[in-house]
């Protein structure tokens, strides 16, 4: 069983990398959100279960990719929209370290809640078509 973990482990390591190589700005932010998503829902399961040490490791992949998320925004031309969503992974960075202090799954649902919400958006920005795929198409 082990043995089967660690080569899905592996497997998931290298679709991401091959997804990585073969996305967009627009998709890596999606795919961020899909893990923090997906980090989520097993850090409120791991609470539920008691599991510590997995919580542990899901809340701080969790905080990781936040900080990542929260890297990546361009002040310099997002405005107000960078700088609400900063305040928005600040918040959800303090929130994390609250519910991995208090074992708390109700924080968990709210802050995969609200990135479920943004993901959403997200889901609706269509990266641009590169101009060399325009050329061969016409």
């Amino acid at each position: 069983m082990r043995m089967n973990k660690r080569a899905l482990g592996e497997y998931g390591a290298v679709k991401v990398q091959a997804d990585v190589a073969s996305s967009d700005r627009v998709g890596l932010i999606k795919m961020m959100f899909d893990a923090l998503i997906d980090t989520l829902v097993m850090a409120e399961a791991q609470i539920q279960r008691n599991d510590i040490n997995g919580k542990w490791e899901s809340i701080s992949r969790a905080s990781r990719i936040v900080l990542g998320l929260q890297a990546s925004l361009d002040h310099e031309n997002g405005g107000e929209l960078a700088s609400n969503l900063d305040e928005l992974y600040a918040y959800v960075s303090r929130r994390l370290i609250h519910a991995n202090a208090n074992n708390d799954p109700a924080i968990i649902a709210e802050l995969r809640g609200l990135m479920g919400e943004i993901r959403e958006a997200w889901a609706t920005i269509q990266p641009p078509v590169d101009a060399s795929i325009s050329r061969m198409a016409a």
